[in-house]
């Protein structure tokens, strides 16, 4: 397997690796020019995000800055909306349904590490995938953690830090998040 091939395995994969170094400056190079382009110019802004991204609706919205490790792995569906300063590490799939919207600040992390020590020092890393259902909205400062998965109209409190699952039809709050209230 390549390293790539492991990360997107959720196995332990070495983040050096040229293929998913030359990913990382490729994506780096992109947002950056895209955190550049000025708002008023959205059709160059969308043609640079649509690049970025692995899979894309047509008509989607991500505010600037924007962030991201390679963006190969980010799928966003129709109407997606991300607000400023959103960060979607995405070393393992990270897809987001259709009509969902980020508030300002969300994170995103597919990224982890390993929990024994030596194996952190030794450099290697892991990802989980995420999965985020249709008809979502995720609270400002939100952060969703690696291998969360989150069911269809979900709403997440800003704030909130989602460390494990959640079926559709509920409302999330608190950290880690729990539910205070289905839909």
């Amino acid at each position: 397997m390549t390293e790539r091939e492991k990360a997107l395995a959720g196995e332990l994969y070495n983040p050096l690796d040229a293929e998913l170094l030359a990913l990382h400056l490729r994506a780096e190079a992109l947002f950056e020019k895209y955190n550049k382009i000025p708002a008023k110019n959205y059709k160059k802004r969308d043609k640079v995000i649509k690049k970025l991204f692995g899979k894309t609706g047509e008509k989607i919205k991500v505010e600037t800055p924007f962030y991201c490790d390679y963006g190969i792995n980010i799928e966003v569906g129709e109407n997606f909306f991300a607000n400023y300063g959103c960060i979607i590490l995405d070393v393992n799939k990270v897809k987001i349904g259709k009509n969902c919207m980020l508030a300002p600040n969300v994170g995103i992390y597919s990224a982890t590490h390993p929990v024994r020590a030596e194996e952190r020092y030794n450099g290697v890393e892991l990802g989980l995938p995420v999965t985020i259902g249709d008809n979502c909205w995720i609270g400002g400062g939100a952060v969703i953690c690696p291998g969360v998965s989150i069911g269809n109209n979900v709403v997440v409190g800003a704030g909130s830090v989602v460390t494990k699952s959640f079926g559709d039809n509920v409302v999330l709050a608190g950290n880690p998040a729990k539910v205070i209230k289905n839909l």
